[in-house]
């Protein structure tokens, strides 16, 4: 070895030519391109990665891809830092910065590990007994520890300046996996004229093929493979996704992927690469070619530093030229495993194996002895004992073992610095199971597999729980052919492998000692839970294992139980005397990985994260000086400040103008919903608190919406545009909300309803003319249309052309004044709304903004969903029970009504206020009190939904919701400010303005 444990030779997978420089933990790291953090620093002679998440042990390398829990890493800096990255799947490059993570102050010098000290003082389930009492700690004391407890990494800093894709597409068939099934499935596909994708994690094709015995046609694997990824990259109807994660499987084979385009070469970015991009896929078949993860072995302290998998120490040394150290032990239930052996041997590495098994006379540990490894049946270890700190292993007991023992009483010691472990290997099942598919026991592989799937989704190879070479590839190749189309079938190559005989499955290594005290056997690594940990939550009562994994948080850290699951299962197996099967197993949830958040929200960033919507009349606005305010995702005037004019004076002008001359609103935003079909008067009434469909066509009727709970949750004026056809207005900010509302319940209630729902706010231009001189404004602009009280009364409409513009006319007023709103198409509103400024200027017209309309409308008590209400008022407590209908069956929230305490006399009620000072604006959202104390506590008996100051009136109005409010008119209630002002407010009518409605009808 040129370095501690860089081998002199071989590593297909590095360009020794080409050396790399990074930095782990600040120190410099030399490798080869092709290497991965995780190679490249074992290969400078760091063992310890990381610190697990509660003990803060030491921990190394276990994997060799994304089944890696320990070595989780940050990489980047600033706004560039990515945390908890797999430091086996981190491709290195010049300059690269990566940092260990859960640590302080260093990584081999940790002041967290005395945890482990302490550790039998806080088993599984620890925080569940101790952080109850007393009471008063919680808050103070427990969660703020917690939260500065909590987590892994550390996140970024700083706003991310790379870019991020997403892309929707469909294909024919999608391949998951591009080891040697998902080649085969891919090229019979293909062959048929299939349009194909394939994806798969790692940045070459071939999957685990170039660690694994056999050839194929008399090609090694790997060259086998190699070939197969060359023809699919040429061929047309393929595209071949690299370094391309499948993080989730849903209904109707939607499928994403996760591709990792430029983290391997920063040097994209500057080309415009975006860094991560998110594939949305719709495939018409699925084939899964996940493969299988290879699990643990639960014996004593099995997380040193310099335990692993069999499978990464073979890797490491076949893919990196990097050994695993100097002299280990490989313990195995399996044959698989003496591939490891045998490579380590030829790489000039000690070796013996360790196999729990009572006989091991395959093919493969026949040639590992004939190679002069030792080799120990019926054994297993029985404990790891390390330097001082737990940093590096020193040596291993062997002890013999039969199925079924609980403890060892003689052992030897074998001298080795690391461990390469394997207990079988689990078919990568998550991906079945994302979207119900079902799974069973296999007793011969002691895992689960795949069972029946509803969707059109097929498993193949190691990820069905078929493990033969041969069986791979006629399984592969018949999915693929008879999956894409016209079902030709591919021939079948000739394969070669070394039989394996079965593996014998070993839970729980025992270990030294009565009940094996003092040894840890860990189950799931990242979150320390051990075999004491399940057994202990089955002593206490946990039968479920979903009980169990949260309890213990087995199988919930960032790996997702991808190497814990299976063994979890069979250390409660064998606590509880059930089956596996009898267990059950935990729910597999989507991301198989995780993935960045910039990939979720791809371009939707800065100026796209919310996308401003703006009127046709937006830039006439800008010309004459309005001040915008968000209403939504809309801009809206806020008000038309002349020179000189604050905005209060400018507001109190325009308010005066409509209620003295006449205003032009731009109403635009408002929400326009077509609701069409023969059943949509029927579908109305069930949505609205009143009724629809006695709704005369031409007329225009004010409607109440409530959710099932009773409470409001829109409002707005619905016109019947024809016998099955109306259209409902709803606020600004409710026009997709209420639309989707719509279709939910159409959609999964009401499915036998004959409506279609169609959002056309934006296809519309609506304008609100409010004034005495309204009528007269629109009859300069067209004298042959009809305005008067008896063509067009209020609360109806009427269309035709004003002018040259088309136009519907809707007399409805939300200022309280004779008031027209006129829509016309999209593309006509600028050009209609010039025309009305033009004829409007002799009558004095001025346009009027969203705050004058507020105002307007609380001289008037109009609500606005959303401040006269708080998510928990219904139409009752506004003063609008006259708009639930008593005599409709049925419609949404009204059962919810009849709950007494939504009837309660001490609900809060809508009422309007008059403070004693005119002067005195209450500020929205003030309290009122029962009693004014010196100091909070203050009992709260309302608060104040809408204040402003009325020119009209010449003084200040406020509308409330004050406990019992409408029983309590003329009381005088007290509202304390900030400062120790308390503003005194007399309960009155919330209609301040024309009671008797005289001025709608002028």
């Amino acid at each position: 070895m040129s370095k501690p444990y860089r081998l002199g030779s071989g590593g297909r997978l590095v360009d020794r030519t080409r050396k790399v420089s990074f930095s782990f933990d600040g120190k410099t790291v030399q490798g080869f391109a092709g290497d991965t953090v995780a190679s490249a620093v074992l290969a400078s002679g760091q063992r310890v990665f990381g610190r697990s998440f509660k003990y803060h042990r030491p921990r190394g390398v276990i994997g060799l891809g994304s089944e890696e829990m320990n070595a989780l890493v940050g990489v980047g800096d600033g706004a560039r830092h990515e945390p908890n990255l797999r430091a086996t799947q981190v491709e290195i490059f010049n300059g690269l910065t990566a940092v260990s993570q859960n640590r302080w102050p260093s990584l081999n010098w940790d002041v967290g590990a005395i945890n482990n000290t302490f550790s039998r003082l806080i088993p599984g389930g620890f925080y569940y007994k101790t952080l109850m009492w007393p009471q008063s700690f919680w808050k103070h004391v427990y969660e703020p520890f917690i939260r500065r407890a909590a987590g892994l990494g550390k996140a970024p800093e700083g706003r991310d300046p790379d870019t991020y894709e997403q892309i929707h597409v469909h294909c024919d068939v999608l391949v998951i996996g591009g080891g040697i099934a998902g080649l085969a499935a891919a090229e019979a596909a293909a062959a048929n004229g299939a349009k194909v994708i394939i994806a798969d994690e790692n940045p070459q094709l071939g999957g685990l093929a170039d660690i694994s015995g056999g050839a194929i046609e008399g090609q090694s694997l790997t060259e086998w493979t190699a070939a197969k990824g060359a023809k699919l990259y040429a061929a047309e109807n393929v595209h071949v996704l690299n370094r391309t994660t499948v993080v989730g499987h849903w209904h109707h084979n939607f499928v994403m992927l996760f591709e990792r385009v430029a983290d391997h070469d920063p040097a994209l970015l500057s080309q415009g690469v975006p860094r991560h991009r998110l594939w949305k896929v719709r495939a018409h078949q699925v084939i899964l070619a996940t493969g299988s993860i290879e699990r643990p072995i639960a014996f004593a302290n099995n997380d040193r530093p310099g335990v692993m998998l069999a499978s990464a120490a073979r890797g490491m040394v076949e893919r990196y030229g990097v050994a695993p150290g100097s002299n280990g032990v490989v313990f195995t239930n399996n044959d698989d495993a003496y591939q490891t052996a045998i490579v380590l041997k030829d790489a000039g590495v000690g070796v013996r194996v360790v196999d729990s098994r009572a006989r091991a006379e395959g093919a493969l540990p026949n040639k590992a002895r004939e190679m002069g490894i030792p080799v120990d049946t019926g054994s297993v270890i029985s404990a790891v004992n390390t330097t001082w700190g737990g940093l590096n292993i020193t040596d291993v007991k062997i002890a013999s073992y039969r199925k079924g023992q609980g403890r060892v009483i003689k052992e030897t010691k074998a001298d080795c610095d690391f461990v390469a472990m394997s207990g079988g290997w689990n078919p990568a099942l998550h991906l079945w199971c994302h979207n119900g598919g079902k799974i069973r026991f296999d007793d011969a592989l002691q895992a689960f597999r795949p069972d029946k799937h509803h969707d059109h989704i097929t498993a193949i190879g190691a990820a069905n729980g078929h493990f033969g070479l041969h069986q791979i590839l006629e399984e592969a190749y018949h999915a693929g052919s008879k999956l894409s189309g016209n079902g030709n079938l591919h021939s079948v190559p000739a394969a070669q492998q070394a039989e394996e005989r079965p593996l014998e499955p070993i839970w729980f290594a025992p270990a030294t000692g009565k009940y094996n005290e003092g040894n840890k056997h860990f189950i799931d690594y990242q979150n320390d839970v051990t075999a004491a940990d399940l057994e202990l939550a089955q002593r206490e009562g946990y039968e479920s294992v979903e009980h169990t994994k949260r309890y213990t948080t087995f199988g919930m850290a960032t790996d997702q139980g991808k190497t814990s699951n299976i063994n979890g299962l069979g250390v409660i197996s064998e606590a509880s005397g059930k089956t596996i099967p009898e267990v059950g197993i935990t729910t597999f949830r989507p991301p198989y990985t995780p993935f960045s958040f910039g990939s979720v929200a791809g371009v939707l960033t800065k100026d796209l994260f919310l996308p401003i919507r703006r009127t046709a009349i937006y830039q006439w606005h800008v010309d004459h000086g309005a001040v915008f305010e968000p209403v939504g995702q809309w801009r809206r005037a806020y008000t038309y400040p002349r020179n000189g004019e604050t905005n209060h004076q400018s507001i109190d002008r325009e308010i005066l103008s409509v209620r003295n001359k006449v205003g032009l609103l731009d109403a635009s935003t408002l929400g326009k919903i077509e609701i069409k079909g023969p059943d949509a008067a029927e579908f109305l009434d069930r949505m609205y608190t009143n009724m629809f469909s006695t709704l005369k066509i031409g007329k225009c009727r004010y409607g109440l919406m409530m959710n099932e709970l009773g409470f409001l949750t829109d409002d707005g004026v619905t016109v019947r545009l024809g016998d099955d056809h109306f259209l409902m207005h709803t606020t600004s900010g409710g026009a997709d909300r209420i639309s989707a509302w719509l279709e939910e319940w159409l959609q999964t209630e009401w499915t036998h309803y004959r409506v279609f729902v169609t959002n056309v706010t934006e296809n519309w231009s609506q304008f609100a003319i409010a004034g005495p001189k309204a009528r007269e404004v629109l009859k300069k602009l067209d004298p042959n249309f009809d305005l008067s009280n008896e063509a067009l009364p209020h609360m109806s409409f009427v269309e035709g052309k004003l002018g040259a513009y088309p136009v519907r006319v809707y007399r409805i007023s939300f200022s309280g004044e004779l008031s027209y709103e006129v829509a016309t198409p999209a593309n006509y509103g600028l050009g209609l709304w010039t025309a009305i400024v033009a004829a409007g200027e002799e009558f004095g017209l001025e346009p009027y903004g969203t705050e004058a309309l507020h105002v307007l409308r609380a001289e008037k008590g109009y609500i606005v969903v959303g401040d006269e209400t708080d998510g928990t008022t219904t139409p009752i407590d506004v003063g609008l029970d006259g708009l639930v209908s008593k005599k409709k069956a049925d419609f949404l929230g009204k059962r919810s009504l009849e709950q007494s305490y939504l009837k309660g006399p001490n609900r809060k009620q809508l009422v309007g206020l008059l403070t004693e000072d005119p002067n005195d604006v209450l500020p929205d959202g003030a309290y009122a009190v029962r009693q004014v104390k010196d100091k909070p506590p203050m009992e709260m008996i309302g608060q104040v939904t809408s204040s402003y100051r009325s020119p009209t009136l010449g003084r200040s109005i406020a509308m409330a919701l004050i406990e019992n409010g409408r029983n309590r008119m003329g009381e005088t209630i007290s509202f304390p400010l900030p400062g120790g002002k308390v503003v005194r407010a007399k309960i009155t009518d919330t209609v301040f303005y024309d009671k008797e409605g005289a001025k709608l009808n002028v």
